[in-house]
C-alpha cells in the first residue's frame, strides 16, 4: 500500500521492519519477546489508541483482530474492514459474528464462510507474496516434505504413515506448541523411528524455503477446516506441487491434476505419491503468479478500501442531522 501511494499507519510491534508509518504498543513481539504481556490485554490497548486516541485520523481501519475490535469498530465513524483469518465453526464465534453481521467482514477463502454464511461478507482476498520471495527450483531432490505445526488437525502422523507405506523420504519442519506437546508425544514421536523419516523442528524462514523448494511435493493431510494455508502457495511459488486432503480451502488454492492432487481418501494419497512427476513445476509456478502475489492481495484489498469508503460516506451523508 505504501508502494502504490498511500499514507499507512501500522500498529505493531517495534521490532516489526515496515515502510509504513510504525505505531508500537509494545517494544517486541509478543510470542518471541523478552517480557511477558498479556495478549489480550495489549491488544485492547492498542485497539483504544486507534479507536479513541487518534479517531478522525484515518480514512479506513483494516483490523486482523478480529472479535477483539468489534466493540470499538461498531461504534466508530470509521469504517473498518475485518479479515478473519481462523476456522469459524465454534459456536461462540458464530454468535459474536452475528451479533454484530453488519460490519464489513472479509474472508480468506470462501469455504472459510460456511459456517456463518448470512453475515456481511464483502469480499474474500486470498494471501499473496512477493513474486521473487521464494525461488523456483525446476530440478527438486529426491523427498517430500512436511511444513507446519505438530498438531493433530494438520495429522503429521498420517504424513509419516504416508511416508513409510510408500518409501519415500520425508522431512519434517515443524514447530510444536505448548497445547500440541501432549499429542506429538503419543501419535508422533513413536512413529519417527523409521529410515524412511528425517526429524527436522522448527525452522526460520532461509531454511524453509530452501526445504520447500527442494521438495518433490509437500504432503499436506490436513483434517480441518483450513482457512487458507499459506505454507500451500508457499510451496506453488517454488514450482513444487502440493498433496493435500480435500477439506476446507484445499480446493480453492490448489488445482486438482494442475498444481498438485486433491485427495479424498488413503488410496488418493499413496496414487498421488507414486505420480507426483506428472505435475509440471512450471505449472506451479504459474498458478502462484496468475492467482496467489502479493499484487493480486494488494489489488484486490485497495478496491474494496475504496467501495467501502464509499459506502460509508454515502450512509453518512443520508443520516440525519444531529
Amino acid at each position: 500500500m505504501v508502494e502504490r501511494g498511500h499514507e499507512v499507519t501500522l500498529f505493531a510491534s517495534g521490532d516489526s521492519v515496515t515502510s509504513a508509518r510504525l505505531v508500537a504498543p509494545v517494544k517486541e513481539s509478543l510470542r518471541l519477546g523478552r517480557k511477558t504481556h498479556s495478549t489480550i490485554i495489549m491488544h485492547m490497548l492498542m485497539l483504544s489508541k486507534v479507536y479513541e486516541e487518534m479517531s478522525g485520523e484515518f480514512d479506513i481501519v483494516h483490523s486482523h483482530l478480529e472479535y477483539l475490535t468489534l466493540p470499538y469498530a461498531s461504534r466508530s465513524r470509521m469504517p473498518t474492514v475485518l479479515t478473519m483469518h481462523g476456522r469459524l465453526d465454534v459456536p461462540d464465534y458464530v454468535d459474536i459474528l452475528k451479533r454484530y453481521s453488519s460490519m464489513a467482514w472479509v474472508s480468506i477463502s470462501d469455504s472459510q464462510r460456511a459456517p456463518v454464511p448470512d453475515i456481511n461478507w464483502v469480499s474474500t482476498v486470498y494471501h499473496g507474496y512477493p513474486e521473487n520471495l521464494f525461488e523456483f527450483n525446476p530440478d527438486p531432490e529426491n523427498y517430500f516434505l512436511y511444513l507446519g505445526r505438530f498438531s493433530e488437525e494438520k495429522r503429521p502422523d498420517e504424513a509419516i504413515r504416508l511416508a513409510r507405506a510408500c518409501k519415500i523420504h520425508l522431512k519434517l519442519a515443524a514447530k510444536i506448541d505448548t497445547a500440541d506437546k501432549a499429542y506429538f508425544k503419543a501419535k508422533v514421536e513413536p512413529l519417527l523411528d523409521s529410515p524412511y523419516i528425517e526429524y527436522i523442528g522448527e525452522v526460520d524462514d532461509r531454511r524453509k524455503g530452501e526445504l520447500l523448494r527442494n521438495a518433490r511435493a509437500l504432503l499436506n493431510p490436513i483434517d480441518w477446516p483450513e482457512p487458507f494455508g499459506l505454507v500451500m502457495i508457499e510451496a506453488l511459488a517454488c514450482g513444487t506441487p502440493v498433496i493435500v486432503r480435500r477439506c476446507g480451502s484445499s480446493p480453492e488454492v490448489i488445482s486438482d491434476g494442475v498444481s498438485g492432487f486433491v485427495c479424498d481418501n488413503r488410496l488418493d494419497f499413496i496414487h498421488a505419491i507414486h505420480n507426483i512427476g506428472a505435475i509440471s513445476r512450471a505449472a506451479c509456478r504459474r498458478e502462484f503468479e496468475q492467482r496467489f502475489t502479493q499484487r493480486h492481495m494488494v489489488d484486490n484489498y485497495e478496491a474494496l478500501y475504496r467501495k467501502v469508503i464509499a459506502a460509508s460516506s454515502a450512509a453518512e451523508s443520508l443520516s440525519p442531522a444531529p
